[in-house]
């Protein structure tokens, strides 16, 4: 199981609306992932299956979107995911050893927002 490299992605504003769906759309065809996803659709995301990387449903936690073309990390996406690692939702299906990183890894972009991680709070 893996959790992606932190990208130091570029912030939305704060008050930007989050639509998952949507945003699944635009990163697929941004990547140029619509058969299967690559590289930089990996980017968009916190988690993924690494024994199974060319399956869409291996990739968790969605916390990019494309704006004015750039893939650029949502505060609201962020939140999201971050309330799903405290259990909203249902929590989320990952191995325990890769419950840290992923913890990490957001706790860096609430940083970045100016705010602290919820586990840390």
């Amino acid at each position: 199981m893996t959790v992606t490299r932190f990208q130091d992605l570029p912030l939305a504003d704060r008050d930007r609306q989050w639509d998952g769906d949507a945003a699944e759309k635009r990163v697929r065809a941004w990547a140029g992932a619509e058969k299967e996803p690559d590289a930089k659709y990996r980017d968009a995301h916190v988690w993924y299956d690494g024994d199974a990387p060319d399956n869409f449903e291996s990739y968790k936690l969605l916390i990019a979107d494309v704006i004015d073309g750039r893939l650029t990390a949502v505060p609201h996406a962020v939140m999201a995911a971050g309330a799903v690692m405290q259990g909203a939702r249902g929590g989320i299906d990952v191995p325990e050893e890769d419950v840290d990183r992923i913890k990490s890894h957001l706790a860096k972009y609430y940083a970045k927002m100016g705010d602290t991680a919820p586990w840390e709070r």
